[in-house]
């Protein structure tokens, strides 16, 4: 080779990029997690005693097992105990070779050696938590190997690798870490600790529930609870968002609570500015032309400081998915304690699945609601999803009152949440004045139709147009006024006070008013 050729070489070689090496983990040549010796104590202790597969019925399952053929003779004794039948050597062996599997496993002479490994079943759930953590081991090495090829791929999106692997560790998670049963001495304990907890407190409410701010509201609630689904439904335009925002601030700056809020309308500034207009009480117009006076933009500075310090989450990502929900839910709970999980509104999301498609629109909807019940047992904190009713209440005559046959696509939504309310405002019927004349202007009723732990009933609030606000009447608002409804039924009603009706022998409470009724089978809008 001239020397001319090799100089030209040698210069595309400095010209060359260099190949940065893989940094693999160095896990070629060894063995993954796995104790044979084990597995096979287990098989083995299942055939001797009859009653060993209760204690390691919730714990195993045939994926644990790292050995195929252990697999196979797990899956014909967990047939053998679902069907009612005596589980032994012999039993088990006649089943695998009904199953054309017995071969496959070793013989009637591997299964025969397995129970000569052990004399009995005491130890046999000690062991069944040692394969258990192996195998979680196992699934963390297939799974980081597959996040580790995914991210060297560059077309890969990241933020769809994250999700990924959110969904991959979890479902570890949920398949593994079964919660068991409880005794009910146990949780007599824990009732009475929250009833001496409660006797001491004024307001009736735990330090585990997160208060709404509105005082008959609470009283009626407790607050919102732990692992509760509460959805909250109106017509548009009946002031939904200004009601959980409301909500939100409340539970936030009064009483400290992390609050997270998902926005699948509004944008996040959108939000921000409500809760700014209502917080400093200036007109959300003037807020959003920055057409203020010099002593507004002091007021602004001032009354922000609260809503500057308090600990409210939002998201306003549009089109989300109830997977992409739940990993966002369970990082924001762990990262910064969050108490309580709003969604604005249930019907624009999607299950958007691969198990979900072909389905109808109610049948997502379900999905969906059923989800989010999930998703508030997991995290153990309650989820208020907002929900738009059906158009049914337009179409009927006198006060046009919402009622759960007007939830809107799917009757699960009924089903799965623990409690449903209802707003309702007859001043968006154009309903000014009642039957005496009494202005209606501002009147909101929040009607519970369903609540799995309580009384169901009516609450009456104030509703700040202009602020987009909802809150409590102070008791200068108070005064009585007259509903009629379709039937002309009269209904006497005070502004924060209860409801009363001829047909019933509710008793007007004093404050703020709620109402729940003496015939708790009728609706009180029905009464």
């Amino acid at each position: 080779m001239s020397d001319e050729l090799q100089d030209k070489i040698e210069k595309l070689k400095v010209r060359a990029p260099k190949r940065v090496p893989t940094l693999l983990p160095d896990i070629y040549g060894k063995l993954p997690p796995q104790t044979r010796e084990l597995e096979e104590a287990v098989l083995g202790a299942l055939m001797l005693e009859k009653n060993a597969f209760t204690s390691v019925y919730q714990a195993l399952h045939k994926d644990v097992f790292y050995t195929p053929a252990h697999s196979e003779i797990f899956i014909a004794i967990k047939h053998l105990f679902d069907g009612g039948d005596a589980v032994d050597l012999l039993t088990v062996t006649n089943e695998l070779r009904k199953t054309g599997k017995l071969e496959e496993v070793g013989g009637a002479y591997y299964i025969s050696t397995l129970t000569s490994k052990v004399t009995g079943a005491a130890h046999i759930e000690y062991y069944s938590r040692i394969i258990v953590q192996k195998y979680i081991m196992r699934e963390l090495i297939a799974i980081s190997s597959k996040i580790q090829r995914d991210a060297y791929e560059e077309s890969a999106d990241v933020f769809t690798l994250l999700d990924e692997a959110e969904k991959s560790l979890y479902e570890i998670t949920s398949k593994n870490l079964k919660r068991d049963f409880a005794d009910l001495g146990g949780l007599l304990r824990k009732s009475l600790d929250k009833l001496e907890e409660l006797k001491n407190k004024e307001d009736g409410l735990s330090d585990e529930s997160v208060p709404s701010g509105f005082i008959e509201l609470d009283r009626i609630t407790s607050g919102w609870q732990k692992s509760d689904l509460i959805i909250c439904a109106a017509r548009p335009g009946m002031g939904k968002t200004a009601f959980v925002l409301s909500l939100a601030r409340n539970a936030a700056v009064n009483h400290k609570k992390a609050v997270a809020i998902f926005s699948l309308e509004m944008s996040a500034i959108q939000l921000v500015n409500r809760l700014i207009s209502s917080e400093t009480g200036i007109n959300s117009d003037k807020l959003r032309n920055a057409n203020l006076e010099p002593y507004e933009w002091i007021q602004l500075q001032q009354k922000i400081t609260s809503l500057s310090e308090a600990k409210i989450f939002i998201d306003d990502s549009p089109q989300i998915n109830i997977f992409e929900l739940r990993a966002k839910c369970r990082r924001l709970k762990q990262m910064h304690g969050v108490s309580i999980f709003i969604i604005d509104y249930l019907q624009l999301m999607s299950a958007n699945s691969n198990e979900n498609k072909g389905m109808n629109r109610e049948q997502e909807i379900s999905t969906i609601s059923r989800n989010l019940k999930s998703l508030a047992k997991e995290l153990d904190t309650p989820v208020i999803a907002l929900a738009q009713l059906s158009r049914a209440t337009e179409q009927r005559g006198g006060l046009k009152r919402p009622m759960l046959s007007d939830l809107r696509e799917s009757g699960s939504i009924e089903q799965d949440a623990d409690m449903v309310m209802f707003l309702y405002r007859p001043e968006y019927y154009q309903i000014t004045e009642d039957s005496e004349g009494n202005s209606l202007v501002g009147v909101a009723e929040i009607i519970l139709a369903k609540h799995r732990n309580g009384a169901t009933g009516s609450v009456y609030c104030k509703f700040v147009s202009h602020l987009s606000k909802f809150e409590d009447f102070s008791p200068s608002d108070l005064q009585t006024f007259t509903l009629v409804d379709g039937e002309n039924k009269k209904g006497s009603y005070s502004k924060g006070g209860a409801r009363k009706n001829n047909t019933t022998n509710t008793v007007q409470s004093k404050g703020f008013g709620a109402q729940s009724s003496s015939q708790s089978d009728v609706p009180p809008w029905e009464i």
